[in-house]
């Protein structure tokens, strides 16, 4: 299972947490090529933002044709679009399969393949 993102409970102010590259979109995207049947729940705690702006996340990601999700049981289950394109001009060039193999573990865990579509 990967980590979850710890935050320092002092760090309460937003303009007091650590800032980091990726936005929370990238975040979910992630957890959920990762583990593609994760809770939104689970995914928040990882994420570290409420499952409200979990669910909005995906559904902007689900809109937008990045990723669908099948119901399996009482779950979903997420599939990755990889050829989608990503939407900066700076990095159109790429795609979703770009983006998920620069975040790879360094020792070639598991990411992306299962959910990839």
């Amino acid at each position: 299972m990967p980590p979850t993102l710890a935050l320092d409970p002092a760090m309460t102010d937003a303009a007091e947490r650590p800032w980091t590259f990726l936005t929370n979109h990238t975040h979910v995207l992630l957890c959920l090529a990762r583990e593609p049947d994760a809770t939104l729940r689970r995914v928040a705690e990882q994420v570290g933002i409420t499952e409200r702006a979990v669910q909005r996340i995906v559904r902007e990601l689900e809109h937008a044709g990045v990723l669908t999700h099948t119901r399996q049981g009482r779950r979903n289950v997420y599939a990755l679009n990889p050829d989608f394109h990503l939407r900066h001009p700076l990095e159109a060039h790429r795609t979703i399969r770009h983006l998920l193999a620069l975040l790879e573990p360094e020792d070639g865990g598991a990411t992306g393949d299962d959910a990839l579509a």
